[in-house]
């Protein structure tokens, strides 16, 4: 097939081939000189002619990709490219020139996505498979893709120091770490993915930069800032003086992804901890920069913030930053409770009741300016408007599964009832949901925190112990000294997927596939409106879902969390099914398939009655009911 077609944007920085060899290009304000040393060319060492702003660049003649190359600062060490395309050795080594057009795409014609109708699937390269590369997980995709997951949303990939790692103290932002593949690696991965209609998205980091491997300073102090509080180190400084060239080095990032990776979005990182009080801020810049880069094709821009604030999804020529949508914490952290009883530390604002299950399915956040006692401050901002896609929910996520003590899947901390009732719950809302690697099949596998930091791994470790006792149960003597040291090789290897829990766990994955199949076919479930949608609770672990149709075709969730419930009267105008029609059963968390104790209609002629821990889809029937005669009763 042809190559795809893009449009004229290119990235100016770096080592760039060229007919006549290689081009590089750096910004360096706070030197004199700077000559790139070509290591594989006998150590030819080629002066770069000054630019205005701070940069440097020059022409290598006969250099070729594949050239391996440093930088030398006012006649001085050898440094690694803040821009570099791949580092072979890692972000210490030297970097290495790639020729982005070398590869030929597969993907022609391929229109990009939107949030809407999308199912996230959250992975790590390195754990998701045995192998812990990009040609691996990209054989796992067509089983993604028989799921029922639309978007594979990727862990970030940048450069990182060490073996293994989460990547979120990534210090080379250009370059696809070296553990998991070179360049044309992660372009496969993409390829195979468009090739079977699946997005991908990276998880990019620009609140921070990692503490190892991070040369930025070496060329300007520019970089970050002490203006801001920052929960992993300097912030970077997006504002101050020297800002725009560090304002280009990020937007830059964020369009290279999208153009010379064909990523369909980017998942940013922490986003409450990028500061900027300038007029246009830099995320608002970055959303508009990259989506200009990337057509014709459509992508999507997700963020975490903390902060729960709207901004991030409002429109730029309204205040916004212009992203698509955003984490919901307040659904997973009631979720959790909901499912667990525990509320300490981050959960403790949350009571896991049916009406705040039905809250953030109709209204998104619950806490909407509201005082937050965990931090000692309102938290959150109003949901209006913005749709219901805007909000992706979860029950896991990297993060949440690791901030429990061993790493705990969620099957591990409720009843099998409860994970398939609240499943259900998660999948059929109006809201995108995101999937954590394996949750889909009950993995047996954890998840943990683990690095390979080398002289800082002590530090490390004592800093997780102390971040998992803001949980009372963990801060014990007897349960701190159980946190896994996140520097062990074995606590990588615990946090690898088996897959042959696929078939061990059969109906788990079952489940999953029929709910993201109802969530994709049926027109009401798949509407995605919180406009046409209301709620009820019978009591704090019951309530009920009605999804508004055309013409009554109406579909209803009734959820019980507790145990059996008898609501004889049933005096709620939401479980009154549509004139002349009654309810009949689309589908039940009880099901034997899925593991459940067989199914029995909640709804009867006199009344309802709500088996414990489990979740029923009606749907109107397609004739009007036949009304039984009682005893004595005689008709005319």
């Amino acid at each position: 097939m042809p190559r795809q077609k893009t449009n004229s944007w290119q990235l100016g920085l770096g080592a760039e081939v060229c007919s006549e060899g290689v081009r590089f290009r750096v910004w360096a304000p706070k030197r004199r000189q700077v000559d790139v040393v070509v290591e594989s060319m006998n150590g030819l060492v080629v002066s770069l002619a000054p630019e205005s702003s701070g940069y440097f660049s020059g022409l290598v003649r006969d250099a070729r990709a594949g050239a391996l190359y440093r930088y030398r600062l006012d006649g001085a060490g050898g440094f690694p490219d803040p821009c570099s395309r791949f580092q072979p050795e890692g972000p210490h080594g030297p970097s290495m020139v790639v020729d982005p057009a070398a590869y030929s795409w597969h993907d022609a014609g391929w229109p990009g996505i939107e949030i809407a109708g999308q199912v996230i699937y959250e992975l790590h390269i390195g754990t998701f498979t045995p192998e812990g590369t990009f040609d691996s997980a990209a054989r796992e995709l067509e089983e993604l893709k028989r799921l029922g997951v639309t978007v594979v949303e990727v862990m970030p990939v940048a450069e990182f120091p060490g073996g293994r790692g989460w990547g979120y103290d990534g210090v080379d932002l250009y370059a696809p770490a070296h553990i998991y593949g070179n360049a044309e690696a992660l372009k496969r991965f993409v390829d195979a993915a468009h090739a079977l209609g699946l997005g991908v998205m990276l998880d990019v980091v620009y609140n921070h930069l990692g503490p190892d491997g991070n040369y930025v300073g070496a060329y300007s102090n520019d970089y970050f800032t002490d203006r801001y509080e920052n929960d992993w180190g300097a912030a970077i400084n997006f504002d101050g003086p020297g800002a725009q060239e560090v304002r280009e080095f990020f937007i830059r990032n964020a369009c290279y992804w999208v153009v010379e990776f064909h990523m369909d979005g980017l998942r940013l990182d922490a986003t409450q901890n990028i500061y900027d009080s300038g007029p246009l801020h830099v995320l608002s810049e970055m959303s508009q920069r990259a989506r200009e880069a990337a057509r014709p094709r459509k992508i999507i821009l997700t963020a975490e913030n903390e902060c729960q604030d709207v901004r991030c999804i409002n429109p730029v020529d309204k205040g916004g930053f212009g992203l698509d949508a955003m984490w919901n914490d307040d659904f997973h952290h009631t979720a959790m409770v909901a499912l667990t009883g525990r509320r300490e530390a981050y959960y403790a604002d949350y009571f896991g009741s049916s009406q705040e299950l039905v809250s953030s399915v109709k209204r998104g956040f619950l806490y909407q300016g509201q005082y937050y006692k965990w931090q000692k401050q309102p938290r959150g901002t109003p949901i209006t408007t913005q749709p219901a896609s805007a909000l992706i929910f979860f029950l896991q996520n990297h993060d949440q599964v690791a901030n429990t003590l061993r790493g705990d899947r969620l099957t591990a901390l409720t009843s099998p009832g409860r994970f398939r009732t609240m499943t259900a719950l998660t999948l059929l809302s109006p809201e995108t949901p995101l999937l954590f690697m394996g949750q889909e099949f009950g993995a047996s596998s954890r998840f943990l925190f683990f690095t390979d930091h080398g002289d800082l791994s002590d530090l490390v470790y004592q800093g997780r112990k102390k971040f998992l006792s803001q949980f009372p149960s963990y801060a014990s003597p007897e349960a701190q000294a159980q946190v896994p040291h996140p520097n062990a090789i074995s606590t990588f290897e615990a946090s690898k997927l088996d897959f042959s829990d696929r078939e061990r766990h059969a109906a788990i994955y079952l489940m999953h596939q029929d709910l993201l199949r109802i969530r994709r076919e049926d027109p009401v479930i798949a509407a995605q409106s919180r406009e046409r949608l209301d709620g009820a609770t019978f009591r704090p672990d019951a309530f009920v879902l009605r999804f508004f149709g055309q013409e009554n075709d109406d579909r209803l969730l009734v959820v019980n969390l507790g145990e059996d419930f008898e609501y004889d009267s049933a005096p709620e105008p939401l479980l009154a099914p549509p004139q002349d029609r009654s309810w009949e059963i689309m589908w039940s968390s009880d099901a034997p398939r899925y593991g459940g104790p067989g199914v029995v209609n909640p709804c009867r002629e006199d009344g309802w009655r709500l088996p414990g821990e489990s979740a029923v889809l009606f749907k109107p029937s397609s004739s009007r009911p036949k009304r039984q005669k009682k005893d004595g009763e005689t008709h005319p």
